[in-house]
């Protein structure tokens, strides 16, 4: 699996070539996605702690979730990227347990980093909006990483996460739409004007707020929405799914994220759910 599938990927991570695929609107080939070199020394893939060593920022440990069934078959990245004060813990209550292991069974590879102790006085650096990439560059090293070290499918590498990592998600669909296939910010929202790394990949998102009352510091309703607005304007697939119940992981929603960044791999144009959200999707979900 690992020669047969990683070979041809990893030959355009080598000279920032893109991957072809298949998807786009009428089953044309849409936006390819882009790949990010390796620039130091990759770690094993296992489960548990593993560290990561880009060339330019830091090493980081990060928490990885990957089972034997990666050593067959190529499955989705998800990225989680937890909330301020949070730890990596985080990851499994915010996809769900049961999702976790369907993402496993694939193939697939869950990773939650740790912050960096130089983020200032929140977890991860664009928290704000602006700062350092630092973040993303570790984000972009596990990416070049994981196609070289296990193969992966990479038209499914998505990320989600929680209030600051919420925005943090936020952030990475705009600064790594090169490769990013779709977004779960939980309680994220737009805040700043974050360059936008690839034009043609119009990124579907599903934005969760929890209401008015879903405030800490700033009003992630309102960032939502602004995120909901200009997306649009961009031309991406968007929705919000108020929850209400204030700043908190919607729980009751783990199927239907599982399910969105499922059938919304990279270059999903238009997205399937153009005339209506799935049967059986959170009732406070709304086109």
């Amino acid at each position: 699996k690992r020669q047969a599938v990683r070979r041809p990927a990893l030959q355009a991570v080598q000279v920032g070539l893109a991957v072809p695929t298949t998807a786009g609107t009428g089953g044309s080939p849409g936006p390819e996605p882009i790949l990010p070199p390796v620039t130091g020394t990759c770690p094993e893939f296992v489960e548990g702690s593993v560290t990561f060593a880009p060339a330019s920022v830091a090493s980081r440990a990060v928490q990885m979730w990957v089972g034997p069934e990666a050593a067959t078959q190529s499955g989705p990245l998800i990225f989680y990227w937890h909330g301020n004060g949070s730890n990596v813990n985080e990851a499994p209550y915010g996809i769900g347990t049961s999702q976790l292991a369907a993402i496993k069974a694939q193939g697939g590879i869950v990773v939650a980093p740790t912050s960096d102790p130089g983020s200032g006085n929140f977890d991860w650096h664009l928290t704000i909006g602006s700062g350092a990439e630092d973040d993303l560059v570790l984000a972009d090293e596990i990416v070049a990483c994981a196609v070289e070290k296990m193969g992966i499918d990479v038209r499914r590498i998505h990320s989600m996460g929680m209030s600051a990592g919420g925005l943090n998600t936020s952030q990475m669909g705009y600064r790594r739409s090169n490769y990013i296939a779709s977004i779960v910010p939980y309680s994220g929202g737009k805040l700043g004007n974050p360059p936008v790394q690839n034009e043609a990949n119009k990124f579907p998102a599903m934005l969760f707020h929890g209401g008015p009352s879903d405030e800490v510091l700033i009003n992630f309703k309102d960032k939502s929405e602004d995120m909901l607005n200009d997306l649009r304007g961009r031309g991406h697939f968007t929705f919000i799914c108020d929850h209400g119940t204030g700043h908190k992981i919607p729980t009751d929603a783990a199927a239907a994220v599982w399910q969105f960044l499922s059938d919304h791999p990279f270059g999903t144009d238009p997205s399937p759910y153009q005339n209506g959200l799935p049967q059986g999707f959170p009732a406070y979900c709304a086109l």
